[in-house]
C-alpha cells in the first residue's frame, strides 16, 4: 500500500507551523521499576534512574518561576524566570529533547527522518549530530515496529521517545500501544515497565486535509496505563516533555502543528502571529519540568469556565477577547491524569461551563469533560454545559474553517450560554 504522507511540508499557506555526534547508548540491562503494582489510570510515579547509570538521572526539578501567563496554573502565577530565552514550540521540544539526551544515557530517539533530516517539521533538528546515531536514528516508514520496537527498549531499560510523523499514522501502533506498552507493567507485576514517550503532531489549521489533520487523543485516554499530553505552549512544551520522557509509564504527546511557530486565535483571514513577544515564549534554559496532572489558568474570569487543550486554548482567549467576555479559561495541558480538581473549581466559580476541542465530536474528550462537569457541579451549574467540537466527518480540505472550532462557532456558544 502507497504511504500519501510527504517527506517534508512546504510552507505556502500563511501562517504554516512550519519552520523554514557523539554519545552512543550504554549497554542495555534491566531497569527496576519505582513502585510495584499496575499504574493507576491517573498515577503519575517520579522516574527513578536505571540501575546501571545510577548517576545518570538527577532529582526532578520542579518549574522555575516564569512569565505570569506562562506560569499560572491552579495554585496562581509566580514571578518572572531568570535566564530564560524566547522560543517557537518547535525549538522548546528540540530543546528538552537535546536536554534529556545530554542529561540521561538512556534516552534515545527514533522515527521516520528524525535523524540526518531533523524531522518534516524540524524538531529533532541537529540533534543526532550533536549526540550521534545510535542514540537518534531514522526508522522505516512502520509505525507498528517503531512502537514495538520502543516498548521492547523500555522493557530492556532505555528511555524510548519514538516519534510518528503525524497522528494520522498512529493507528497501525495501536495494539502495540494499548496491548503491550500500557499492559506491562501490570502483566509483569512490575518486574517490566515500558517509560516510553511517543510524539506525534496532531490538529488541523494547516490545510492538511484528512491524512494529516486528524486529533486522535481521546481514543488513548480511554486505555488505562497511558498518559496523554497535550502543551499549548513554548514553555509547556519543553516542560511537559521532559516530565513525560522521565515518567515511568507511557505517555502519548501531542503536539499542536498549528501553533508549533505562533499561537493561533481562529482568525485564518488575519496575518499569522508569531511567538516573539509572547509570554509564553520565554523558556528557561537547561531542566525544569511541568507536572502531568496539573491545569493551568490560562485566563482568569468570572463569567464562564472554558476548558481546552492545545491550539483551542488560543481560539477560546482570542474569542473572550474580542467579544469582552470574562471567560475563565483552562488550559488541560494533560487530559490524562486530569486536574479535576481546578475544573472543579473553576465551574463551582461562575457556574457556567463550554468545552472546545478539535477533535470530533462523538465520544470525543469533551464527552468525558461534560460528564465529569456534570457529576461533580451539577448544582452549581446556571445552563447545560456547551461543546464546540470538530464534525463527525473526515477532516474536510477544501472546508477547513468550516470544520475547524473557529470564533464563529466559539462565540456562538459563548452567547448561549451568556443568555441563561
Amino acid at each position: 500500500m502507497s504511504d500519501t504522507r510527504p517527506s517534508s511540508l512546504g510552507s505556502s499557506v500563511a501562517g504554516s507551523p512550519v519552520a523554514g555526534a557523539a554519545a552512543d547508548a550504554a549497554p542495555p540491562g534491566p531497569r527496576a521499576p519505582s513502585a510495584p503494582g499496575a499504574p493507576t489510570h491517573g498515577a503519575a510515579p517520579e522516574a527513578t534512574a536505571s540501575s546501571r547509570h545510577p548517576d545518570s538521572a538527577a532529582p526532578r526539578e520542579e518549574a522555575p518561576p516564569g512569565p505570569a501567563s506562562a506560569r499560572a496554573d491552579a495554585s496562581g502565577p509566580s514571578a518572572p524566570a531568570p535566564h530564560a530565552r524566547e522560543l517557537t514550540m518547535i525549538e522548546a521540544i528540540n530543546d528538552a529533547l537535546d536536554v534529556m539526551l545530554a542529561r540521561d544515557p538512556d534516552v534515545i530517539l527514533l522515527g521516520e527522518d528524525i535523524g540526518y533530516f531533523g524531522g518534516v517539521f524540524r524538531c529533532t533538528a541537529g540533534l543526532q549530530q550533536k549526540h550521534g546515531k545510535t542514540r537518534v536514528f531514522d526508522t522505516p516508514i512502520s509505525e507498528n515496529g517503531i512502537i514495538g520496537v520502543a516498548v521492547g527498549m523500555g522493557a530492556y531499560g532505555l528511555r524510548p521517545v519514538p516519534e510518528i510523523q503525524f497522528a494520522d499514522y498512529i493507528y497501525p501502533g495501536l495494539d502495540q500501544l494499548i496491548s503491550e506498552a500500557a499492559r506491562l507493567r501490570y502483566r509483569s507485576a512490575a518486574e517490566f515497565i515500558a517509560p516510553m514517550t511517543v510524539r506525534t503532531p496532531f490538529g488541523g489549521g494547516i490545510f492538511g486535509g484528512q491524512t494529516h489533520s486528524q486529533s486522535p487523543e481521546a481514543i488513548f485516554t480511554h486505555v488505562s496505563g497511558l498518559k496523554t499530553v497535550v502543551p499549548s505552549t513554548p514553555y509547556d512544551a519543553k516542560g511537559l516533555l521532559i516530565a513525560a520522557i522521565e515518567d515511568n509509564d507511557p505517555v502519548l504527546f501531542f503536539e499542536p502543528k498549528r501553533i508549533y511557530n505562533g499561537p493561533f486565535d481562529g482568525y485564518y483571514d488575519r496575518p499569522a502571529k508569531p511567538w516573539k513577544g509572547h509570554p509564553d515564549a520565554s523558556v528557561p534554559e537547561g531542566h525544569y519540568t511541568v507536572p502531568l496532572g496539573k491545569a493551568r489558568i490560562a485566563r482568569e474570569g468570572e463569567a464562564m469556565t472554558v476548558l481546552a487543550y492545545g491550539t483551542m486554548v488560543h481560539v477560546a482567549a482570542g474569542v473572550a477577547r474580542e467579544k469582552g467576555v470574562d471567560a475563565e479559561i483552562i488550559d488541560l495541558r494533560t487530559l490524562v491524569p486530569l486536574d479535576i480538581e481546578a475544573v472543579e473549581k473553576s465551574v463551582r466559580k461562575t457556574g457556567k461551563c463550554l468545552i472546545v476541542h478539535e477533535a470530533t465530536r462523538t465520544s470525543g474528550f469533551g464527552a468525558e469533560l461534560s460528564a465529569l462537569v456534570t457529576e461533580r457541579c451539577f448544582y452549581h451549574l446556571e445552563a447545560p454545559v456547551e461543546r464546540v467540537t470538530g464534525f463527525d466527518t473526515p477532516y474536510p480540505h477544501s472546508l477547513e474553517w468550516s470544520y475547524f472550532p473557529g470564533p464563529v462557532r466559539v462565540g456562538e456558544a459563548m452567547d448561549r450560554l451568556l443568555s441563561e
